[in-house]
């Protein structure tokens, strides 16, 4: 997963920082709201990791943001000192998926963000089977190769894995960082015509196109988007 941690106490979001990357996370700190706010234009987090008290918006204010925005597939969880209740109950209400009051050791943060992912994603269970199928197209992760309806496509590891997170990543904006990081384990920071270059594959190879129920839409200045289509459903 990719995670980000928006909290201005440096040795906390160092931290909580360390401890995500060791449970094998990627991770992203951000000292204000502003920061991250900027970073969600351009990048895609599985979840957030919000302190209550930030220099420039409070953690309830930018959680509302988030969510008013329609973005409901990327977790959400408070990390505060805050304590009382009622806060707790206010933020549960306003989209937050789960409340961690600090001082929390490493293990137990890890655990409930796992399991905010496993919530926040009903499919993750799916997931992990062998066999995944959207529509006509049938995916075996275990020898990594598509078929559609009865005709097996021929693709590489690397097109195999960016059809297999576009598919089940339906709807969802996926920043080219987030791609480059999660498919390639590169730097999301490096300029490379890579994905570009997969993205046209698995295009031609997968024959998605409105008429076949799917399409690669690319999202200017952020990725790429999986689309679904219906019958009857214009392009």
């Amino acid at each position: 997963m990719r995670i980000a941690v928006v909290d201005d106490d440096n040795d906390l979001a160092e931290f909580v920082y360390h401890s995500m990357r060791e449970s094998g996370h990627g991770c992203d700190r951000f000292a204000s709201g502003a920061a991250l706010l900027a970073a969600l234009r351009r990048e895609t987090f599985d979840l957030l990791l919000l302190d209550w008290h930030l220099p420039d918006i409070s953690g309830f204010d930018l959680l509302k943001q988030i969510r008013a925005h329609g973005d409901n597939m990327t977790g959400i969880v408070m990390l505060t000192s805050q304590s009382g209740k009622e806060e707790i109950a206010e933020a549960l209400r306003l989209g937050a998926d789960d409340y961690i009051v600090k001082p929390e050791s490493a293990s137990v943060i890890a655990a409930r963000v796992e399991a905010v992912c496993r919530r926040s994603r009903p499919d993750h269970s799916r997931n992990r089977s062998r066999f995944l199928k959207f529509g006509t197209y049938e995916f075996d992760r275990l020898t990594e190769s598509i078929s559609i309806g009865f005709e097996q496509v021929v693709v590489n590891s690397k097109e195999f894995a960016l059809a297999l997170m576009l598919f089940e990543n339906i709807h969802r904006p996926l920043s080219r960082g987030y791609l480059l990081e999660t498919v390639w384990q590169a730097n999301p920071d490096l300029p490379t015509r890579t994905l570009d270059v997969h993205v046209s594959r698995i295009r031609t190879k997968l024959r998605l196109r409105p008429e076949n129920g799917f399409r690669i839409a690319a999202i200017a200045g952020y990725g790429y988007r999986m689309e679904r289509f219906s019958q009857g459903d214009e392009c």
